[in-house]
């Protein structure tokens, strides 16, 4: 096994605002709290403890052993779920969507990250307890994100049509997606092992939400990983006063405002990841998960005839608080509000949208978690690092997007200079000469001493490319493998984590795929990780 890890900046795949993050670069450091160094978790945990109310912990508890009572899991989980009742334990999370049979390569990672992470926390802070929590999306409701994955380049899909929460789409129709699947797997051992996974995951279980715990805690039940579905009435009795105050007050469209301009202002590089709502809550029951908007004085739920005075949505807040469904907006903090928790981990996205979060956490007075990007790795085969050397590419370079690998390499391997950079000097310095030439007789002959440069070196960029062309040509035979490994390795010229999923990957290494990447991963190291097994 070979390991190596490239810097985030040089991947060339993630934004400018991440990558000056991870640099630590001073201007931001108002859009967070604390950087996810080891050293900086004692005073999270100073700050988490003080503010977490032990009745929540009772709660939390009670509703998780209430969702585990059906699902066969492993002592370790059990003994996490039972160590939150203590003020000295913690949790570490990351989330996700519903994605059918987890969707792309990256769900192993947030976890794993979160299990690791974990690990490291509780060496450095042996007297707490760090638990590590995969936040199921539950209540989302856009469908078409997650009814599909991807496998060896084709689409899996389920085709069903879909209104409200997905959490609580019945799982019928995916019999037909399980018989595509298996035909596409094969016969060998790994193969029936993945049929058998996602047979008693989706097969055996009537709502997406049961279908997800189930193969969530079937991949990492024995690293202790606890599974939380927060679309619960009493998690969400917790969240009253917040829900209150964003239906009222409009708390959070006002403090994320602020906060996105102050972004827009550092930089134009800098995007906005999402805008605020005047009021950022969904009204959730069957098949229906719309806006709420306060309208004519009154609260209405759009594209429905549902409506309510204040005293009405009060009084329906305090009874039914399941029904109110937080956005991407209030979701963070309905996670911060409901578990002990120190650190959040996600993409390179999700950490862009909470960095607009901090001044809104601060004015409600909940602590702001640690952002941790997640591990990105790129897998490699032995068989593909072997000719990925052969052609004398290393792991920065198939990062290249492929029109400027191919043009370095056939650089490096033609025969003969395809680089005019000494010649274009020369010609600027013969330009020079006539500029002053011009300026000591005719300073009326400099535009046309100019435009003869642009001319002549237009020219020459023409002759250049016309020679990398040739040899392209010439060196078809390497160009081609250099193409045919770079779409294994990044298929539709995106990342391996984006767009593939595990199942091609447990299809080859079978139950030492979850371990190897256990044993490899590093959470707090920065870097993109690039792993030949």
């Amino acid at each position: 096994m070979h390991i190596n890890d490239i810097p985030f900046n040089k991947t060339g795949f993630f934004s400018s605002l991440i990558c000056d993050y991870l640099d630590q670069k001073s201007e931001l450091s108002s859009l967070y709290n604390r950087f996810p160094e080891i050293e900086n978790f004692k005073a999270q945990i100073d700050e988490k403890k003080e503010s977490f109310k032990v009745s929540s912990r009772t709660t939390l508890v009670s509703i998780l052993n209430r969702q585990y009572e059906k699902i066969e899991t492993s002592s370790l989980t059990l003994k996490n779920i039972d160590s939150l009742k203590s003020e000295n334990t913690f949790t570490i999370t990351t989330g996700h969507q519903l994605n059918l049979f987890t969707g792309p390569l990256y769900f192993l990672y947030k976890i794993i990250s979160a299990i690791n992470l974990s690990k490291e926390l509780k060496i450095k802070y042996p007297e707490n307890n760090f638990v590590p929590i995969y936040w199921m999306a539950t209540e989302d409701h856009d469908f078409e994100e997650i009814n599909f994955f991807n496998f060896r380049g084709k689409k899996v899909k389920w085709n069903k049509a879909s209104s409200g929460a997905v959490g609580e789409l019945l799982t019928d129709g995916l019999k037909d997606v399980f018989d595509v699947f298996s035909e596409e797997l094969g016969a060998s051992k790994n193969a029936n092992l993945l049929k058998d996974l996602f047979q008693n995951a989706y097969l055996n279980h009537r709502n997406l939400a049961d279908a997800a715990r189930f193969l969530a805690n079937a991949l990492f039940k024995e690293y202790g990983l606890v599974i939380v579905d927060a679309n619960n009435h009493d998690l969400k009795k917790e969240f009253i006063p917040y829900m209150e105050s964003e239906l009222f007050s409009n708390t959070s469209h006002n403090e994320v405002s602020k906060s996105n301009n102050s972004i827009s202002k550092l930089s134009e590089y800098y995007k906005i990841q999402v805008n605020p709502r005047e009021i950022n809550l969904f009204y959730l029951v069957k098949n229906i998960r719309e806006r709420i908007v306060f309208e004519d004085g009154v609260y209405k739920v759009l594209n429905t005839d549902i409506l309510w005075t204040t005293s009405e949505i009060k009084r329906e807040l305090l009874e039914y608080p399941e029904r109110f469904s937080p956005n991407v907006i209030m979701r963070p903090l309905y996670q911060e509000v409901i578990l002990p928790n120190l650190c959040y981990i996600g993409g390179g996205g999700e950490l862009a949208y909470w960095f607009q979060l901090k001044s809104f956490f601060d004015k409600v007075n909940v602590p702001f978690p640690i952002l941790l990007l997640r591990n990105s790795v790129l897998i490699k085969s032995e068989s593909q690092d072997k000719k990925l050397k052969k052609l004398n590419i290393n792991d920065e370079d198939i990062f290249l997007n492929r029109h400027s690998l191919i043009n370095k390499k056939v650089r490096e391997i033609s025969n003969i200079e395809i680089d005019f950079s000494e010649q274009k000097e020369q010609l600027q310095k013969q330009f020079q000469g006539l500029y002053k030439l011009s300026e000591q007789t005719d300073r009326s002959f400099i535009g046309a001493v100019k435009a003869q440069e642009v001319k002549q070196m237009k020219g020459l960029d023409a002759l250049e490319k016309r020679l990398l062309q040739a040899q392209k040509k010439k060196l078809s035979d390497q160009v081609m493998r250099m193409t045919e490994l770079q779409n294994q390795l990044f298929p539709a010229q995106s990342l391996q984590e984006r767009k593939a999923n595990f199942s091609e990957f447990y299809l080859e290494y079978g139950k030492d795929l979850i371990p190897k990447l256990i044993e490899n991963l590093e959470p707090l190291k920065s870097g993109f990780l690039v792993l030949t097994i």
